[in-house]
C-alpha cells in the first residue's frame, strides 16, 4: 500500500484529503506543521507529499526544502496546496511537482496524486 504524507494545520482539510486518499486505497498519515511533517516523513517514509503553505513552526516552502535537501528522497513528488500564497509557489517547481490552489477539487487531488505516483 503506497503512504502518503498529509501536512495541514487545519484539521478539517487534512481530514477531508485524508478520507479521499483512503477511499481510494492510499495509506495516509497526517502532521499538523512542517516541523511535525519531517518527524512523521522519517518514521514513515511515505511515497508521496501533500502540504499546505501557511503553517505555524515550519511552512510548507521551508518543509519542501528541508524534504529537498534530504538526498536519498529529493525526487520525492510534493503537491502543495494553498490559497493566496499558491501564485508565489507555482515558479518553485525545483521544490513542487504541483500547486493546487485551495478551494480544492477532489477530483483534480485524486489524479493529481495518481499522475504523480504513477511517474507522469
Amino acid at each position: 500500500m503506497v503512504g502518503i504524507l498529509v501536512v495541514d494545520d487545519e484539521y478539517l482539510i487534512a481530514d477531508i484529503l485524508c478520507y479521499a486518499l483512503e477511499d481510494e486505497g492510499f495509506m495516509v498519515v497526517k502532521a499538523s506543521n512542517g516541523q511535525k511533517g519531517l518527524e512523521v516523513f522519517e518514521r514513515e517514509r511515505p511515497a508521496l507529499i501533500i502540504t499546505d503553505f501557511m503553517m505555524p513552526v515550519m511552512d510548507g516552502l521551508e518543509f519542501a526544502k528541508a524534504i529537498r535537501a534530504l538526498p536519498s528522497v529529493n525526487h520525492l513528488p510534493i503537491i502543495l496546496i494553498s490559497g493566496a500564497q499558491a501564485h508565489i509557489c507555482m515558479k518553485r517547481s525545483n521544490l513542487f511537482n504541483a500547486v493546487l490552489e485551495k478551494p480544492f477539487n477532489i477530483d483534480s487531488i485524486l489524479a493529481t496524486v495518481r499522475g504523480l505516483l504513477a511517474g507522469n
